[in-house]
């Protein structure tokens, strides 16, 4: 298919050059489906779903259901009850921290979590640990970047049933390696350990199973895979959903309510309380199918290897250049490159770039103990998507050894 039409985004001029924009780690854009659909929905749909029998909150319920068997389908849940909508990946794994914690989390308990961890799949679980008394335990990543299921199987053999649960991302937002997850959740499952996998970016870059997996929480955002932002889902197990406490309380989480006693709504109500992004809900069904489509395209997934192995080349050509995250097998490196350059900040790199009309991300992306880890503080990271192309990448390879050059 033909990916750069259907984005409307990547027409626009920066400093009278055309964007080439390599953050899609951060947030994608959006194709003209998505963008079609908010806009019909604002205008023809706008009610309150699941409380009025009117015409508008019909179409908007049905709407934002629909968009909940795009997601089911697209990862496999076994239903759609599995599936419940938040704003994003922070605060799915956040229900799960307080939810889960508050049920089967005591005092001298563990939460094991990997090195490799964004922001949001950390301080939740601190903050977990801390009300009840827990401890965090970390898994290290080795030079490379990856992760040993072997010691992750050493630890929780030495926990002696203290770890409750393990908490890993899918892919690393600043290492792009794939991780073992199936292989982790295996290890996890023999010792009865449950596992929350990050998914905010393996669900663009892998085929997710869920039931393949067998992962006990999966968490992903709308805005990584072309939705708008401020959705995002948990899918959870049905016995872990039954048994945990409610998220919040309000409308629509509950089945009655008096002032002795409130009952809960079933799955997947029972954690969406309050007025829900319909809208947004609802843009999963042409959000994923777009997402589909690139990925079933054999010839724009050669095209992102063949960008992700030029990139890895010719930076590896800049001298000072350091790339964070080189796994053994190559192929489990998706097209997401963090580096730093000796002599040149990161914070400067990005904003000569920017004036070059590409936008790429700097920082500690979310991610301090990791970039610690590796002896930084920052870093330049460029992510790909399928609508980027190979004239992108030697433009951005060109207009980086300009800003290096300019720097030292």
């Amino acid at each position: 298919m033909e990916a750069r039409s259907i984005f409307p985004a990547l027409d626009r001029q920066i400093y009278g050059k055309p964007l080439i924009y390599f953050d899609n780690a951060a947030t994608a854009q959006r194709p003209q489906a998505v963008l079609d659909l908010q806009q019909r929905l604002c205008v023809e749909a706008c009610g309150n779903i699941h409380r009025a029998i009117h015409r508008l909150s019909a179409e908007a319920t049905d709407a934002y259901e629909a968009g909940r068997e795009a997601v089911r389908r697209f990862i496999n849940a076994p239903a759609r009850e599995n599936v419940v909508f938040t704003s994003g990946t922070t605060a799915s794994i956040n229900l799960v921290a307080t939810c889960f914690c508050e049920r089967f989390l005591g005092a001298g308990d563990r939460i094991l979590v990997s090195e490799a961890e964004h922001h949001s799949n950390l301080v939740p679980w601190q903050l977990a640990c801390g009300r009840q008394g827990a401890s965090l335990e970390v898994l290290p990543v080795d030079e490379a970047g990856e992760l040993s299921v072997e010691e992750l199987d050493r630890r929780l053999a030495a926990a002696e049933g203290r770890i409750k649960l393990v908490a890993v991302t899918h892919i690393s937002n600043v290492l792009g390696i794939v991780n073992p997850v199936r292989e982790l959740v295996a290890v996890a499952h023999r010792y009865g350990v449950p596992v929350l996998v990050d998914g905010a970016q393996g669900i663009i870059h892998e085929t997710v199973d869920v039931q393949a997996l067998d992962c006990d929480f999966y968490a992903f955002s709308g805005h990584k895979v072309y939705a708008p932002t401020g959705i995002g889902v948990l899918y959870g197990k049905t016995r872990w959903l039954d048994e945990m406490p409610p998220f919040m309380g309000g409308g629509e989480m509950i089945d009655t309510v008096s002032f002795e006693k409130t009952t809960y709504a079933p799955l997947p109500l029972k954690y969406e309380a309050g007025t829900q992004n319909f809208v947004a809900a609802a843009c999963f069904a042409p959000a994923l199918e777009t997402a589909r489509a690139l990925m079933d395209d054999p010839v724009l997934q050669e095209n992102l290897l063949a960008m992700r192995d030029f990139l890895l080349a010719e930076l590896g050509r800049i001298e000072g250049m350091r790339i964070y995250g080189c796994p053994r097998d190559p192929q489990r490196k998706i097209p997401l490159i963090s580096f730093t350059v000796a002599g040149a900040f990161p914070a400067d790199l990005a904003q000569i770039l920017d004036k070059m009309g590409i936008a790429v991300r700097s920082g500690h992306v979310c991610a301090e103990p990791l970039l610690r880890r590796f002896g930084q503080t920052s870093v330049v990271r460029a992510s790909l998507a399928p609508y980027n192309t190979l004239a992108e990448c030697e433009s951005f390879v060109a207009a980086l050894r300009r800003a290096v050059n300019m720097l030292r």
